[in-house]
């Protein structure tokens, strides 16, 4: 029998006392933007960093071994923190989305809230962050202003996110980039504050400022691999998830290229709008996501008219030709986990230049294995330059394996580069997808 107790609101009161609340930071250079858009509401937001091997086997132990690994971090995530003796228990609370979709995803606060149970820190209460009704708080509620600057959080951060990987492997004065990327996240935090920097005209000045200061640092010429990542949205995202795959490859003396935020919103927006297509809404309903598609659609164009102002970055494509990308080869009624836009950003990541693609696979999502791994040799019969590997993040998967499968990717990618026929190397990728590569294999490229 569940003797879980009723759901603990987060009140006005808690709000009024100063309650800290509790985020994973899922995409760090956007959620830093968007816990500051929530701070200049009055909310005191603190973004988790705790990592370790540590994260994952708490997961393990409060939540059940065949939830998904996203759900198993995020709640291992949360309990660390509040079990560190860092936060006042009687004074915290926890945030975490919840899309209201077929994804498990919409299941995690409630799979968190019984750890917390377990963990006899069941007073802790956990806040929904959605735009579907799931559950309200007196103490917490979305104004339009409030979703207006979060919304340009996701579109600055989608800039400096793209910027940065396209610049830093390639600057002439390390860590040039990375400072940059704080100095316009302090100057944007600052305008939140001030209750600017999120109107339209705001925005497109600020995108454009953007995009001059990146061109404006000096680069070496060097050509190096050019490789996407992909997979579903928290381990695409997420240092914890994915064992910091940006770094790593940068390290590995790549470039990468992340599809943006951007992208995933209109496409979750475009979603709800098909559904009352099929299966019937209310006329305010359709309004309202249409009213959002036109938004998040002139959000886009500004971002990459910004980009196309230099000749330097590539941008993403609008998402109308994205879609577009899959007609015929996938149904867009696959649409559960990250639905045709995984594979359709597959494809898109070939078109632009970064035919070596890693497809983060977590334990437990189904629909993102047949979206990802599953439209894999299907790309490839389309495009033979489609180099994707890809890598499955569990518990129970060592980081050395995972690293020797993605250079193995990349020795194909060096092999392309210099003109040579990578094959051989990529036919032994697909027939040993399981085979654990010797560690020795992590010193040779």
């Amino acid at each position: 029998m569940d003797n879980q107790r009723p759901r603990v609101e987060f009140t006005k009161e808690m709000k009024d006392q100063g309650y800290l609340i509790l985020a994973p930071a899922m995409a760090p250079i956007h959620f830093e933007l968007i816990a500051n858009a929530l701070a200049s509401y009055g909310y005191r937001v603190e973004l988790l960093r705790n990592s370790g091997p540590q994260i994952a086997d708490i997961g393990l132990k409060y939540v059940h071994n065949d939830t998904c690994y996203p759900a198993l971090l995020c709640i291992g995530q949360f309990i660390d923190a509040l079990q560190s003796g860092n936060y006042d228990l009687n004074k915290t609370a926890l945030m975490i989305t919840q899309t209201g979709g077929g994804c498990r995803a919409s299941n995690y606060i409630h799979l968190l809230r019984k750890a917390l149970e377990r963990a006899e820190m069941g007073h802790v209460p956990v806040i929904s962050l959605n735009l579907s009704g799931l559950e309200s708080n007196s103490g917490f509620s979305l104004t339009l202003s409030m979703i207006r600057k979060a919304l340009a959080a996701i579109i600055y951060g989608d800039a400096l996110m793209l910027l940065k990987n396209q610049v830093k492997p390639y600057e002439q004065n390390l860590g040039e980039s990375d400072a940059l990327v704080t100095r316009w996240t302090n100057e944007l935090v600052d305008q939140f504050d001030r209750g600017q920097g999120y109107s339209g005209h705001a925005t497109r000045k600020q995108l454009n400022e953007i995009v001059a200061s990146f061109d404006a640092i000096p680069v070496t010429d060097k050509l190096l691999p050019k490789v996407g990542i992909v997979g579903e949205i928290y381990v695409k995202y997420s240092p914890l998830a994915n064992n910091d795959l940006e770094q790593f490859l940068y390290e590995q003396g790549c470039e990468t290229m992340v599809p943006g935020l951007l992208q995933f919103m209109l496409f979750k927006v475009d979603n709800r709008l098909e559904d009352i297509k099929l299966y019937g809404g209310t006329r305010l309903k359709q309004t309202m996501f249409e009213a959002a598609m036109r938004y998040l659609g002139r959000s886009e164009r500004m971002l990459i008219d910004a980009l196309n102002k230099s000749n330097r970055f590539v941008a993403p494509s609008p998402y109308d030709k994205l879609k577009s990308m899959v007609d015929g080869v996938i149904g867009y009624g696959c649409k559960m986990g990250e639905g045709w836009l995984l594979t359709a950003e597959m494809i898109e990541l070939t078109h632009l230049g970064y035919p070596n693609i890693v497809c983060g696979q977590p334990f437990g999502c189904l629909p993102n294995h047949i979206v990802g791994k599953g439209m894999i040799r299907k790309i490839r019969n389309l495009h033979e330059e489609a180099n994707i590997v890809a890598v499955d993040y569990d518990p129970g998967a060592t980081r050395v394996n995972q690293e020797n499968r993605i250079k193995l990717m990349l020795s194909v990618a060096r092999e392309g580069m210099h003109k040579t026929h990578g094959r051989p190397m990529q036919e032994a990728m697909e027939t040993e997808e399981d085979t654990t590569l010797s560690p020795q294999l992590s010193t040779t490229y």
